[in-house]
């Protein structure tokens, strides 16, 4: 199942949609049409666990082909957010997490050379998060060395805590894109929070696809352009700390709940790890996208 949030206009409040074909199924509107009911909200529905997404699937089954009127919108006419346009928490980032861009990073940015023992793990707010199409904000008075980041974005389906690597998949609601923009030169004493926190540094979306659609996360292939030009080509497999490493180490200290995010790293090929270094800049166009999950597009914007 293909999860989105949209906008039929621009006047309208954000509802929860389900894509099917070129088209949107609203889902509150199609559960009362069979006098049920469904929430409006991406962050609502994950909150209903499992038991909600298979009433939906059934009311995907009993009405395809004849949605009922004012169940359904060409996806053309919709603008999509964020699937989750305001996360409750921060987002949960992965630092140093495919092997070779651990190489390229202590080549440019004096982190270690060495693999990591443990998951770096970070975090981005709330306000970093925008939907596809909207901008990255480029101030020019605090970066000039803005980077791209392409990552897969693990969301939490019911509360974890503690749990095992065996398990942990069990407790993914689903999976989306997402870009972890960095200005390189902000970090401040090793820490990383300004550096990826700021306003428009969390592209993400353009759905959530349902685990059950996605069962094995290491099997996906990445890649992100630049106006065209392929920066990042890579596998989930080369992830050095798997999806399911990251919710059990996580959970060992930090309780995940319905709706927390975990931007599970990025492989080699970023701005900073090339010869010469690459920035973005105003009039840039980032594309990053996965495997069985989708593409977001995102202008550069000065700010």
């Amino acid at each position: 199942m293909r999860l989105v949030t949209y906008r039929p206009c621009v006047v309208d409040a954000a509802r929860l949609g389900v894509i099917q074909g070129d088209e949107i199924v609203d889902v509150q509107r199609l559960a009362a049409s069979q006098g049920a009911e469904l929430p409006s909200c991406m962050l609502a529905l994950i909150d209903l666990g499992p038991a909600a997404l298979r009433s939906l699937q059934r009311m995907l089954d009993a009405a395809r082909g004849t949605w009922p009127p004012g169940c359904c919108v060409p996806t053309v006419n919709v603008q999509l957010l964020a699937p989750i346009p305001r996360p409750r928490k921060n987002i949960f980032g992965i630092g140093l997490n495919y092997v070779e861009h651990v190489a390229e990073s202590s080549r440019t940015l004096d982190t270690s050379r060495d693999l990591p023992a443990q998951p770096v793990i970070f975090s981005k707010p709330p306000t970093t998060v925008i939907g596809p199409g909207e901008p990255i904000r480029h101030n020019a008075d605090i970066t000039q060395q803005m980077d791209w980041e392409v990552e897969l974005a693990a969301i939490i389906g019911r509360r974890a805590s503690r749990v095992g690597a065996d398990t942990a998949l069990q407790y993914i609601f689903g999976y989306s894109v997402m870009i972890d923009i960095s200005a390189r030169d902000c970090r401040r004493a090793g820490q990383w929070i300004y550096s990826k926190g700021q306003d428009s540094y969390g592209p993400f979306g353009p759905c959530i696809v349902t685990a059950d659609e996605i069962p094995d996360p290491q099997v996906l292939d990445l890649w992100l352009t630049v106006n065209g030009e392929t920066k990042q080509q890579s596998n989930t497999r080369h992830m050095l700390f798997k999806v399911n490493q990251l919710v059990a180490d996580i959970s060992a200290g930090i309780t995940l709940e319905p709706g927390d995010i975990i931007a599970t790293g990025t492989p080699e090929g970023v701005g900073a790890g090339r010869t010469p270094q690459e920035w973005l800049v105003p009039g840039d166009v980032v594309v990053a996208c996965i495997e069985k999950i989708g593409q977001i597009r995102h202008p550069v914007i000065a700010v």
